[in-house]
């Protein structure tokens, strides 16, 4: 639904402009299989783009992969621009540069719904770092920690690099290089600078996919490691916006 041309209650332009970007010549877009809907059916591959949380399509998932591999790819926001625009007209009132830039772990606030599925043959997860444009309209509807102000969109400007994991030992590779074994979530958190609760949904997820093993305790810290099972991570691929296929989307001119 739009309201005067800018996307207002529109929540799945940025979920759109990535299926576009997946969907290559041939292929279907918003196909059913096996009575889902799925956002792109290449072969016997199919692409699910999910900008909201993994909970949501877990069985959904878990039930393609039965006959199908599955992509799932999941945004990341490198760099974000808030857009303030008028709810009745749509006048952009004001651009700015957030100072947030999310970073891979935050994936794992996701991942944590699905570890039993990330070593599923066929199964593989593509990091999409983007920027992105963040919509938000001052019309008293939004929650009381945005003083009413509630984000209605957000839009692709260009698609900076995606990274693909195909295994849960894969993802060891977002670890920091500097963090020693074993470690700690407190230990986790502090060489990674996230929060003590993603560092948290870091070691569960890897934890219960095999690609680390418990290591005693410290205190009354849980030490982690590599599970012996787990050889190093391979480098997961990685690729520019222009080099996934198609050149990067741009802003539209005259927004800065």
């Amino acid at each position: 639904m739009t309201s005067n041309g800018i996307g207002l209650l529109n929540e799945s332009s940025l979920h759109n402009a990535l299926k576009e970007h997946y969907a290559g010549p041939g292929d279907l877009v918003e196909a059913v299989v096996d009575g889902f809907v799925v956002d792109v059916v290449r072969g016997n591959e199919v692409v699910e783009v999910q900008t909201g949380t993994f909970s949501a399509i877990r069985d959904k998932l878990r039930a393609l992969l039965e006959g199908y591999r599955v992509r799932l790819v999941y945004p990341i926001a490198a760099t974000t621009w808030i857009l303030r625009v008028e709810p009745e007209t749509g006048e952009v009132l004001g651009r700015r540069r957030s100072p947030r830039r999310g970073v891979a772990l935050v994936a794992f606030h996701e991942l944590v719904y699905i570890p039993e599925l990330l070593d599923a043959p066929g199964f593989s997860l593509d990091l999409a770092f983007v920027e992105q444009e963040e919509v938000r309209v001052a019309d008293g509807r939004g929650s009381w920690r945005r003083r009413g102000i509630r984000v209605v969109d957000r839009r692709l400007v260009r698609l900076v690099e995606t990274r693909t994991m195909c295994s849960g030992r894969d993802l060891l590779a977002l670890l920091p290089g500097t963090l020693a074994q074993p470690f700690t979530n407190r230990a986790l958190a502090a060489e990674a600078h996230v929060p003590r609760r993603l560092a948290q949904r870091v070691t569960y997820t890897l934890a219960r996919c095999g690609a680390l093993r418990a290591a005693g305790v410290v205190g009354r810290e849980r030490l982690y490691a590599l599970s012996d099972q787990a050889p190093q991570p391979s480098a997961p691929t990685v690729r520019s916006g222009a080099e996934d296929g198609r050149a990067p989307r741009e802003a539209a001119p005259g927004r800065d």
